[in-house]
């Protein structure tokens, strides 16, 4: 017999298809989640548990259009979803659903587009949050107590689906020719991208063909980073501005990096591939891996040999194997040369 959600979490994991763009995604996402509640439009924000809430690794979104992805990159530069990701995160796991902010500048703008309610759950087990998945529905067709209780059924086989989309195919990279330098742009405090070197242009034309992502999108998760550089700079303590996303986005581990230009609010984002230390706390997330098991990487990255790590660890050299083994199974990988490879290729 399959379950309910053995069903569901392989009718998602069928529309998570590599090489798909993210409003296709978006749309055949939608289709598999309707019959479970019912809606009209649909965004989902993937994120990293250890790099903390906030800007998405990918996205994939249904039935908003250009115009209103337009107006909401100009407002993700003031932290458009944050204030209201950041309280549902806090509450209880596994998941929790609201029904999102009412009566704000953020209802108000989607009110002029005909939307009314949207229904958010926040994607969350033990790990920490993935992120967080929004239903929209016109205005007039509000969602109701039983659409509340039926959405909390996505988060555990949608967390499962979009691990096994993230992580099929070849741990490393394949087949690049050659590869791509590091890239900068800046944003205005409008939100807006004033300026961008050569190379981040190479880089946004990758990412844009990769999922076939319209241009407002990227530039919206640019908007949403810069507003966290401004946050972290006021407070040291929120969350740090630095995004990476898996290799099925673009092609290859990538990291986003937000710095403040001064006092005038531009924001410089820097794009490069991820490799190594920048790399190890998202794969880790990805590929299940257990803190003792990502220290044993962090060793393994220093050159040290099975014998070295159990002594610095104070474990017995037959539990770093078995910790190694666990890692090569969760990874795919053959060994530690392969392993490695991955990392920092």
């Amino acid at each position: 017999m399959i379950l309910a959600g053995d069903r569901l979490c392989r009718d998602l994991r069928e529309v998570l298809v590599p090489g798909a763009g993210v409003e296709e995604t978006g749309a055949e996402l939608s289709r598999v989640i309707a019959p479970v509640v019912a809606h009209d439009a649909l965004r989902l924000m993937v994120m990293n548990p250890s790099l903390g809430v906030g800007a998405s690794a990918l996205g994939f979104w249904h039935g908003y259009g250009p115009d209103i992805g337009r107006e909401l990159m100009r407002v993700g530069s003031r932290g458009a979803a944050s204030p209201q990701l950041a309280r549902l995160a806090r509450q209880t796991v596994p998941v929790v659903a609201d029904r999102g902010l009412r009566g704000g500048w953020y209802d108000r703008l989607l009110a002029r587009y005909g939307f009314g309610e949207e229904l958010c759950l926040v994607l969350r087990d033990g790990r920490g949050v993935w992120g967080l998945l929004g239903l929209k529905r016109a205005v007039g067709r509000p969602f109701g107590a039983a659409d509340t209780h039926r959405i909390t059924d996505v988060g555990p086989p949608l967390i499962a689906a979009l691990r096994g989309y993230v992580t099929q195919g070849p741990v490393a990279p394949t087949g690049r020719r050659h590869e791509l330098p590091p890239g900068m742009l800046v944003v205005s405090a409008e939100g807006e991208v004033a300026a961008r070197t050569p190379q981040a242009r190479t880089w946004q034309t990758v990412m844009a063909h990769q999922q076939a992502a319209p241009d407002w999108l990227i530039e919206y998760c640019f908007a949403a980073l810069s507003f966290e550089a401004r946050e972290h700079a006021r407070n040291p303590r929120r969350r740090y501005p630095r995004v990476c996303t898996p290799l099925i986005g673009h092609g290859q581990w990538t990291a986003f990096e937000a710095q403040p230009l001064g006092d005038n609010g531009d924001i410089a984002i820097t794009i490069q591939r991820a490799t190594g230390t920048l790399l190890l706390p998202t794969f880790c997330d990805w590929h299940k891996i257990t803190d003792r098991e990502r220290q044993v990487i962090t060793y393994l990255q220093d050159g040290s040999a099975p014998k070295q790590i159990a002594r610095l660890l104070g474990l017995s050299l037959h539990t770093v194997n078995d910790h190694l083994g666990a890692v090569f199974r969760k990874t795919g990988t053959c060994g530690r040369d392969e392993l490695m490879a991955a990392i920092t290729a």
